[in-house]
């Protein structure tokens, strides 16, 4: 019973065996050839080792495409040729320093009281026309000094005797002992009480607002003839009267604050004298 048992395990074992390898032998007349053939996968054998001293011959490197030719960089147009800067019109001619204004010598004090050409135009001591009056100088240094000059300013601002006087309306009203006649002026230039010509202060614009100086004078025009309106029994004569005025002037030599005020004498008023006696308008 034993033995039986153990025959059947052997041909279990052989029956296993047949279905997993598989021999063939072969007879022929050349060499025999035994073939194994398994389920199990094996590893393929190596290739062959080169022989000593023989470099392998490697795969070339790929041949690449040649890089692409760019396109060459754009030309932009050329830069537009722009106009020329404008031609002002030059300065106006008071800008410069008037030529009656005499260069000092090296050491000396600068004057401008010298007589200005306007002078010339007129027997009178004030000019309320200058070609050469210095705006652009004066309105420079107003912006310099605007401060200290509107508060000197204020100070004369009140003497404007623009429409201070008023005329009759009828001539029967008041008769004029000397024949006169009467302005309001705004001068540019005008000699004060030592004899010297001074810049005025007039339409000078600072900040907006426009700084102007007006004075009422009547100039006698008989003035030394005989009263037209007195008998010739007695002796009379027309004679100018005056007064002083304050004005806000220039000084173009002045290089700390070019303003100051001083005093004119400009005539005021037409009298008749009649001996030891004046009568006034």
């Amino acid at each position: 019973m034993a033995l039986r048992f153990v025959v059947s395990l052997a041909v279990v074992a052989i029956v296993l065996a047949d279905q997993s390898s598989h021999v063939s032998i072969s007879h022929g007349g050349g060499t025999p050839a035994v073939s194994h053939s398994s389920s199990v996968p094996h590893r393929a054998a190596p290739s062959p080792a080169p022989p000593h001293g023989h470099r392998p011959s490697y795969t070339p490197r790929p041949t690449y495409p040649p890089r692409p030719s760019y396109t060459p960089r754009p030309t932009y147009p050329t830069r537009p040729t722009y106009t020329p800067r404008p031609t002002y019109a030059p300065r106006p001619s008071y800008h410069p320093q008037p030529s009656y204004h005499p260069t000092p010598a090296y050491g000396q004090q600068p004057s401008y009281d010298a007589e200005p050409a306007c002078a010339a135009a007129s027997s009178k001591p004030w000019c309320l026309e200058d070609n050469e009056y210095p705006t652009y100088e004066i309105e420079k240094a107003a912006g310099d000094h605007s401060d200290k000059l509107l508060t000197l300013y204020a100070d004369v601002a009140d003497l404007d005797t623009k429409l201070s006087v008023e005329r009759p309306n009828n001539l029967y009203e008041e008769t004029y002992l000397c024949p006169s006649e009467t302005a309001y002026v705004r001068p540019l230039r005008a000699k004060n009480t030592d004899g010297k010509w001074r810049i005025i202060v007039n339409n000078i614009k600072v900040h907006y607002q426009t700084l102007t100086q007006t004075t009422r004078i009547e100039e006698c025009l008989t003035s030394g003839d005989a009263c037209p309106l007195v008998p010739v029994c007695y002796e009379s004569k027309c004679l100018q009267k005056s007064i002083y005025h304050r004005f806000l002037v220039y000084d173009p030599y002045d290089q700390y604050f070019p303003f100051a005020i001083e005093t004119f004498k400009l005539p005021a008023s037409c009298a008749c004298l009649l001996g030891a006696y004046t009568i006034d308008h």
